[in-house]
């Protein structure tokens, strides 16, 4: 069942937080130009509690197709949009049609079912890996959202091999992001700096909030009124 996506929210700012957004404002326009290197942190492991761990286990083992079944027609039109929109924005990424569709479809899916927004993935995944699936970095982190091995073992079936799979490294970012989202409450800043292992720090978030705000800002189109 998705998650409840109003959670991702921030939550009022307060005086700190109000900093923080003034400095990815400034800081945008020449963050959200750059190309990003594979750059996963080291999100440091910690210890979960046994009905946090079987919760986020079982969201990794969900076999639900990865495609969301859309019913409604307005909701449909606005998928196909939004499909066809970030399609091109990945033509020079992923030049292949079928590869690139397949992708963008599956992040929707495992996006919405996290109560993740869809923009915000895309921001996050070009920062860690710049869309590379075999991405490695430093770390160890593995793939499209740089997710470490260690998950595999805490929630997964210990395959780390299949962080190189697109759907499961998809779905492990997604639940990781959503977990931490859920320790901090909300705050974003804070929920990224830990996905990335530098908590506190600002360069990694505002690098993430600044190409969602820049390469990855979209409004979906309002239907036509007659």
């Amino acid at each position: 069942m998705p998650l409840d996506s109003s959670r991702s929210r921030l939550p009022p700012a307060a005086p700190e937080r109000r900093r923080r957004r003034l400095l990815v404002a400034l800081a945008a326009p020449t963050l959200a130009a750059l190309p990003f290197p594979a750059s996963g942190g080291a999100q440091v492991y910690e210890p979960l509690a046994d009905a946090v761990r079987a919760a986020l286990a079982a969201r990794i083992a969900d076999s639900a197709p990865p495609q969301r079944r859309i019913d409604d027609i307005g909701e449909r039109i606005a998928f196909i949009d939004w499909l066809n929109e970030m399609s091109g924005r990945l033509l020079r990424t992923k030049p292949d049609y079928r590869e690139r569709i397949e992708f963008l479809r599956t992040l929707d899916y495992e996006a919405v079912r996290a109560g993740l927004d869809r923009q915000l993935v895309l921001a996050l995944i070009q920062v860690e890996s710049n869309f590379r699936k075999y991405a490695v970095s430093s770390a160890g982190a593995r793939g499209y959202m740089q997710v470490m091995p260690f998950w595999t073992g805490v929630i997964g079936d210990g395959d780390v091999r299949k962080l190189f799979d697109m759907r499961a490294n998809l779905r492990y970012g997604c639940v990781i992001l959503r977990h931490y989202l859920d320790v901090e409450r909300g705050d974003l800043f804070l929920a990224l700096g830990r996905y990335n292992g530098s908590r506190g720090r600002e360069a990694y978030p505002n690098a993430v909030l600044a190409a969602w705000q820049g390469r990855w800002a979209y409004a979906a189109r309002r239907p036509a009124t007659s």
